[in-house]
């Protein structure tokens, strides 16, 4: 006996896909966000702030990176006229990343290329097996950020 539950093993195989996938969408993000002279890093990060500034803590916690990885790409970005930071009201040493008139024009170019990536993407699956794996993949993520919370 090796060990592995049915469960274990099939999560283990479901994590396996999740990576192959992952560099997949990655690449594709690539691809969508050069069109408009982006990378799908720089698109996170504006996507994150499109609606309402944010700090680079925040954005790094929303997108699941380092605070440092984040202020690496934002101090890029504000170079390269994409962004800019502000005070930020709530913490001195904190600023706030916000978009610049370049940066919402591209994420229009982005708009609806990212709409009809998504309808190609769910296109073929139900709502119910889309709904479902959206909750499964929550609850592995919830499980194992209680499960770090515990460890450390």
């Amino acid at each position: 006996m090796d060990g592995w539950t049915p469960k274990g093993r099939l999560f283990s195989d479901i994590l396996a896909e999740v990576f192959r996938l992952r560099a997949r969408l990655l690449e594709s993000a690539e691809n969508i966000a050069g069109l408009a002279g982006l990378t799908s890093a720089r698109w996170q990060i504006l996507g994150t702030v499109e609606h309402a500034p944010a700090s680079v803590a925040h954005v790094a916690r929303t997108l699941g990176l380092t605070r440092q990885t984040v202020q690496e790409t934002a101090d890029a970005m504000a170079r390269d006229g994409l962004i800019e930071f502000h005070d930020n009201p709530d913490h001195k040493r904190s600023r706030l990343i916000v978009p610049t008139a370049k940066a919402c024009k591209a994420l229009d170019v982005l708009r609806p290329r990212q709409t009809q990536f998504a309808g190609l993407m769910g296109g073929s699956h139900s709502l119910d097996e889309l709904q479902t794996t959206l909750d499964v993949l929550r609850k592995a993520r919830t499980t194992l950020e209680a499960t770090e919370r515990i460890a450390s």
